[in-house]
């Protein structure tokens, strides 16, 4: 008698749906954990070796799976906003890198796009962002996807609790993500490129280690110094980014109007121009 009344009301592409997302994320930290425990070194030396295209299929594929699992729930519009996030984060991310400050600033497309669309669209940003980076420009880039990973799913979920309400929870949200992405990143910079990252990060590094730190323990602190940071300023200039942005164009996004992300949604504008469409 159930299954009769509730079988109309289920997305009948759910379970693929879920198992797309499921396995999409197996690949993800299955492409992580070769790289912290295989630690292949020449990964830093070329795109084009063999452990740096292992890490590019998997993060591709992890990637091609989650946009798979969820590109029902994105419209247009985020489709069409992800190429120029991405573009924002390598372009802002390598003029950071060439000035050589401890900071990073190379995801805030990927925050952005997380808070308007969700994290799936967030992750999908993020991972894009590094492998055409490592591809391009900077093979660094590469290994430290699965970042963007952590970045876009709690921006994403950050968004959802309504931190990009007001000014000042935005970057305690960084702050908070900074933490996570340091942990994350610390074996991929310590295993696979000796703590010698580029920019001012490298320097930090290497004054923990003179203080008698392992090269784990010196990435580690400079993760937590710098992340933290990071992110904090990310989510910052994100939510004056979005405070911007007029209220129209930010209820053109579903994720926004389900969740009340800016705390403000006029439901009854919104149900008749969904019945109107």
């Amino acid at each position: 008698m159930f299954s009769t009344t509730t079988t109309k009301n289920v997305d009948p592409n759910r379970l693929r749906n879920t198992i797309l997302v499921a396995v999409g994320s197996l690949v993800i930290v299955a492409t992580y954990l070769y790289l912290v425990v295989g630690q292949p070194t020449e990964v830093a030396e070329s795109s084009t070796s063999q452990a740096s295209l292992i890490a590019i299929g998997g993060y591709v594929i992890g990637a091609i799976l989650l946009a798979a699992g969820s590109i029902h729930r994105l419209p247009t519009a985020t489709i069409a906003m992800i190429p120029v996030a991405i573009a924002l984060n390598i372009v802002v991310g390598q003029i950071v890198a060439v000035l050589g400050l401890p900071v990073y600033i190379d995801s805030i497309g990927t925050v952005l796009v997380a808070a308007l669309a969700g994290p799936a669209a967030g992750v999908v940003t993020g991972i894009l962002t590094n492998v055409i980076w490592g591809l391009t420009l900077s093979p660094i880039a590469l290994p430290f996807a699965v970042v963007q990973v952590i970045i876009g799913v709690m921006a994403g979920y950050a968004a959802r609790m309504g931190m990009f309400r007001r000014f000042y929870l935005a970057p305690v949200a960084g702050f908070v993500t900074g933490i996570v992405a340091a942990v994350i990143s610390a074996p991929i910079s310590a295993f696979v490129f000796g703590g010698a990252t580029g920019g001012g990060t490298g320097a930090i590094v290497g004054a923990f280690q003179a203080m008698g730190q392992s090269i784990l323990g010196a990435t580690t602190l400079q993760g937590l110094l710098s992340d933290p940071l990071d992110k904090a300023i990310t989510f910052t200039i994100v939510v004056l980014i979005l405070a911007a942005l007029p209220n129209r164009f930010r209820q053109r996004f579903p994720f926004v109007r389900q969740y009340r992300v800016f705390g403000k949604a006029a439901p009854t504008v919104t149900s008749k121009s969904e019945s109107a469409s």
